[in-house]
């Protein structure tokens, strides 16, 4: 069983930092591709940042490149999303999500993540 549990969202200056964890249950890192997604209102759920830590592949969507990076601590099992530089465009609920066990497809298509966090909200004001 997957279990996600976001953290750490709140309210920044455009041009701060925030990081936000993910606490990630068991042996998931080793099985599943691991995402940050993010949704803001009124627009559908996209895949800013994801790893796959079995084959190494990243991917990062193009507004977020060289401002947002993921990682994990594997000793807290827990995977981070590290933001630099902040925009008030960045504002959305922010997901962490793990995809559905040997999924070999594009880490950018949502449909391929079965497991989600609750969310955290990030509000980023000018």
């Amino acid at each position: 069983q997957v279990q996600l549990a976001e953290s750490g969202g709140g309210l920044v200056q455009a041009g701060g930092s925030l990081r936000l964890p993910c606490a990630v249950s068991g042996r998931t890192f080793s099985r599943h591709i691991l995402a940050w997604s993010r949704q803001a209102p009124g627009k559908e759920r996209e895949i800013v940042a994801a790893k796959s830590w079995i084959n190494t592949s990243t991917y990062y969507q193009n507004p977020v490149k060289g401002r947002f990076t993921i990682s994990r601590d594997n000793a807290k099992n827990t995977l981070f999303l590290q933001m630099n530089s902040l925009k008030p465009e960045d504002t959305a609920v922010y997901y962490c999500a793990a995809s559905r066990q040997g999924y070999t497809g594009s880490l950018a298509y949502t449909g391929a993540y079965d497991y989600w966090g609750q969310g955290t909200q990030v509000t980023v004001s000018s």
